[in-house]
């Protein structure tokens, strides 16, 4: 009985992330639950959060406030991705491109390191951001 319940509850909420386009906040999730009547708290959601990110469903990085977001991970096409992470609006966009191939053969071979590709994040600014910005 209780497995069921923890698997209906993972069920519930990998479908709700997987209808969120940017990344959100475990309050963010708990509140689109809520609107639907879907009642789980909040000590749940961050046990199963932390299950689905330890099966790499999800990614957790935090913002400038320290505060962790989550962003639900599409299947990769190859091992040849990485991810886009805008610094203001805390969007993150997924990469699946073989251009930073070259940039990982550099690393390994001039400066001795690996780079684990799942977890490559780069900052910066989205375009929808960058029209708020004055240069």
């Amino acid at each position: 009985m209780r497995g069921e319940y923890k698997t209906k509850t993972k069920e519930i909420v990998n479908n709700e992330i997987k209808e969120i386009k940017n990344g959100f906040t475990i309050k963010e999730l708990k509140e689109r639950l809520d609107k639907k009547n879907v009642k789980i708290g909040l000590t749940t959601l961050y046990r199963v959060l932390e299950d689905l990110e330890s099966k790499e469903i999800v990614k957790k990085y935090y913002d400038d406030e320290n505060i962790a977001h989550f962003k639900y991970l599409i299947d990769c096409q190859s091992e040849s991705h990485f991810y886009l992470k805008c610094n203001r609006c805390n969007k993150i966009v997924h990469i699946d491109c073989d251009c930073i191939n070259e940039f990982y053969s550099h690393v390994l071979k001039k400066h001795k390191f690996s780079i684990e590709t799942s977890n490559l994040i780069i900052p910066g600014i989205c375009n929808d951001c960058k029209s708020f910005i004055k240069l």
